[in-house]
């Protein structure tokens, strides 16, 4: 994708954004003010959480405007990789309007339950919040499927809460036709039930986003299909230690190390680089940063054996995940290579042990052995 397109692409995705977002702000203040209005109207505790859900949404709608405005400001001097992350806090600040809304709701609630109240629906009521379900539930799909398609973070968090108040203005829409049926009113209970409801949700979409900002894992058919894209190059012998980095949605960097014959120039290695990284630009959007190189002897059958044997030794313990970046020097007397630890293993008492069994196999030898973090698949 060339700058121009990408710059194009980026634009697109803005308007895509403030777009679902006007749309989310002016809905959710329609429902807030029509519930509300029936909520008092009917003496009604949970239909008036409801109406509170819905303002908190429509702030959530106008924080997601404002951190994608922010997101999208140009890269300075002293954010050289632009400003992107900041979506991820807008999110984390929509989530957190969602927890507080939840436990507001609870404390209410629960001043109902010692104070219950008797609500008075009409018709007309009832028919009207059946229509504010439908209309949650359109919102819902609109916003989230938005998100997904131009990887918002906020937008998928936003579609996803309003998800979730469908299904709430269904249960208060169940418990007062109940209550016209049998006279029994659940109002209390229901609004401390949509309170929990509320908070789970706050607290899932707060880890969620969390794990955005501090980093987690690249996602395994993401990272099994950029190594095989690598390993497509016909001098490319192998592909390890990819790690992507996010500065914010769809802006990611990546490094990897691949394994090359030692026979090839440092001209040829060149070459290959640049046709490596134009490729998963072109393929995946990402722009590798740095590829390491391992050269892989193919004209020593010694040290050929010796990679297989070390390599064998190597994988028979569970912890052990991989093995990569064999060098060796017969004359030297060193071996070296990168071991793959899994994370329910100590490295320092991995590498001590897999270190004592190498030398045990070829005494004299120096061994060095780095381990490498299992950070994608």
């Amino acid at each position: 994708m060339s700058d121009e397109a990408q710059l194009h692409a980026e634009d697109e995705r803005n308007r895509a954004v403030f777009r679902a977002g006007y749309v989310g702000i002016a809905t959710n203040i329609a429902l807030a003010g029509v519930k509300a209005f029936i909520g008092l109207a009917a003496n009604s505790i949970s239909v008036v959480l409801d109406a509170v859900n819905n303002l908190s949404d429509a702030i959530s709608s106008i924080v997601t405007i404002i951190g994608t405005k922010f997101a999208s400001a140009e890269a300075d001097r002293d954010h050289p990789l632009g400003h992107g992350r900041i979506e991820y806090l807008a999110a984390l600040t929509v989530a957190g309007l969602i927890l507080w809304a939840g436990i507001t709701s609870l404390i209410e609630s629960a001043k109902k339950i010692a104070e219950p109240a008797t609500p008075e629906y009409s018709l007309a009521a009832l028919i009207v919040i059946a229509v504010t379900i439908l209309v949650k539930i359109v919102l819902s799909r609109y916003v989230k499927s938005t998100g997904l398609r131009v990887k918002s973070t906020s937008l998928v968090a936003a579609g996803t809460d309003a998800g979730y108040d469908a299904i709430i203005s269904a249960s208060v829409l169940a418990s007062a036709i109940f209550f016209t049926a049998t006279g029994i009113s659940l109002e209390a209970w229901l609004g401390l039930l949509i309170a929990l409801f509320i908070i789970r949700s706050g607290i899932e979409l707060i880890t969620g986003t969390l794990n955005d900002i501090l980093g987690k894992r690249t996602d395994a058919a993401l990272s099994k299909d950029i190594k095989e894209a690598i390993k497509e190059e016909p001098q490319v012998l192998g592909a390890y230690d990819l790690y992507v980095f996010n500065y914010g949605p769809g802006l990611d960097y990546a490094t990897v190390h691949v394994e090359i014959p030692d026979s090839m120039t440092a001209h040829e290695i060149d070459q290959l680089q640049r046709t490596i990284t134009i490729s998963i630009k072109k393929k995946f959007g990402i722009i590798l940063t740095g590829i390491g190189i391992y050269a892989v002897s193919s004209g020593d059958p010694e040290i050929m054996a010796m990679r297989e044997k070390v390599s064998k030794a190597v994988l028979a313990h569970e912890y052990a995940l991989g093995v990569h970046g064999f060098f060796a020097d017969l004359k030297g007397k060193e071996i070296a290579f990168d071991a793959v630890i899994d994370f329910s293993r100590d490295k320092r008492e991995a590498v001590q042990e897999l270190t004592g069994e190498i030398e045990k196999l070829y005494p004299g030898y120096t061994v060095r052995i780095n381990p490498d973090c299992h950070v994608t698949d």
